[in-house]
This record gives C-alpha cells, structure tokens and sequence, in this order.
C-alpha cells in the first residue's frame, strides 16, 4: 500500500504518496500531483538533458524532466498507467505484452540514437554499465517494476538512475534478463507465466529488430551482463544497503545465481537456435 504524507506547495500542502517497487530509492520516490518527485544524484543534469532532448524529438516513452523542488529532488511528469510489481500480474507478463516492451525498447533506442555525446562523461553511473561503451544511452534497468503498461501496451520507461553508454544489444539482453526472464525455472514464480523463457526471448529480439551480429553476440553478452549484475548487487550486500539485503532475502541471491548458471549451461544451445540468423 502507498503511505502519504505532506510537502508544502506554492500556497498550500500538497499530499505526497509513497510509490512503491524498486530497491536502490526503496520508500523515496513519491507522487504530488501530475509530478513525481525523486531523489537527485549527480548525474541528474545529464538525465534532464537526455530527457529534454527525448522530447524534443517527440518520444513520449518517458517522463518529462521538470527541475528540482525545494528539497533538493528530481521533479518529473506523472505518467498514468499500471506498473508491473512483484507477483507480476498476469496481464504483465504475456506475450502481447512482452513483445510491446520490445517495440518500446526499439523507439527508446532509435529516438536516443541522436542524442550527441560529446565525451565520455565520467558523471553516468557505471554499475549496470556497459563494460565495452558505445554511443547509445543505455537505460540498463529496464525491468517490469520501470515500465508503464496502458492496457496490455508498454507505454513509458521509468527511472534513469543507471543510464550509461553502451550497445543496444547490452540494453536487450539486461531487459529479457527481467523479462523472459532467463533464469532457473525455480526462480521464475514472480513471472507468473508459464511460456517457456527461450521462446520469449525469440519473440522480444524478433520483435526488436536485432541484427545478425548481434544475436550470434547474445548468449556471451548474456553472461557478460549477468556478471556485472550480480557484482553491482554483492558491492550494495557487502555496503550493508538494507533494501538490497531485503531483496536477497526475498529473491535469493548466490543461490539463484548458482541455479541460474547450471540451467543456461543445457539452455544455451536451443536459446542460440531460436536467434540464429533466418539465413544461416
């Protein structure tokens, strides 16, 4: 349930309602009004610029950046619409709706694609971040609890904190990570669903438009992404971070990641035969 409580307005105190879901700003991201207020990092500059530069090109995938508020905090547009939480509901995690995640995905990447970056800005967070780079801004964290759904259609992506550059193919197998998700059956009963992970995956890059290269890339990225991902989450355990710690407790962690590892190592070949290239 979303707890409330008051921040002062212009004129008058205004409520303010916790939103619930996620982990690393767990019980600090807060609805007042059409506004959702956010606690700001460093790279909240950089945010805002790829945010104004989203919508000045006329992608609505994703919240306004409208400034900072008297604490100090993000200030951005209020996106109407159903977040996906933990047990996923079953509307969330069907195909139609999988495959509008990869369409929406896809729109985010393209409309970013013509964001200049100048230089490497040592301001974007490196914790999800692409080891190899690249010219994309990466959302990296593009799980159900940061998407938007209308109906059974994505509509927006949540929540910029671990943007970075990189390759579209990194954003893509982080995201079906979440999603399919890729992960031992036993550790897959948040998803409620019952579609078999390997053919999710066919459907999301099909869907997305992956190249040739980069579904022979797939499975080693995969890997390489599962890494970094399970590194970011030992360092928040090892600094103590109560939420994450919470999360391990609830979701596993060594454990789910062993399990993990010894289910993709017999799922690896079909997964590469589903993404094989239609002409090889």
């Amino acid at each position: 349930m979303s707890t409330a409580s008051f921040v002062l307005g212009e004129d008058a105190a205004v409520e303010e309602i916790e939103l619930t879901g996620g982990v690393a700003n767990k019980g600090a991201v807060v609805r007042v009004g059409d506004t959702v207020r956010r606690p700001a990092s460093a790279q909240s500059p950089e945010v805002a610029a790829l945010l104004g530069y989203l919508e000045s090109v006329g992608f609505c995938g994703v919240p306004r950046f409208l400034g900072f508020d008297d604490s100090g905090r993000e200030v951005l547009s209020w996106i109407a619409g159903d977040v996906p939480l933990p047990p996923f509901p079953s509307w969330s995690m069907t195909d139609r709706a999988l495959v509008s995640v990869a369409r929406l995905l896809r729109s985010y990447h393209d409309a970013a694609a013509g964001f200049i970056l100048d230089h490497p800005s040592p301001i974007w967070s490196r914790e999800l971040a692409d080891p190899c780079g690249g010219e994309l801004l990466c959302h990296n964290d593009v799980c159900p609890e940061n998407v938007v759904f209308q109906g059974d259609e994505a509509v927006a992506i949540l929540d910029f904190d671990f943007v970075a550059p990189g390759r579209r193919l990194w954003d893509v197998v982080g995201t079906l990570s979440m999603w399919a998700p890729l992960a031992a059956p036993e550790w897959r009963r948040a998803h409620r669903t019952t579609s078999d992970p390997i053919d999710r995956a066919g459907l999301f890059v099909d869907e997305y438009g992956l190249g040739e290269d980069e579904r022979r890339a797939f499975s080693t990225t995969l890997r390489e992404r599962w890494q970094v991902g399970r590194s970011f989450v030992r360092a928040h355990l090892e600094a103590g971070d109560a939420a994450f710690e919470e999360m391990a407790e609830d979701h596993g962690a060594e454990d789910r990641w062993e399990a993990t590892d010894r289910w993709f190592d017999v799922a690896q070949p079909r997964l590469e035969r589903r993404l094989r290239p239609s002409q090889s």
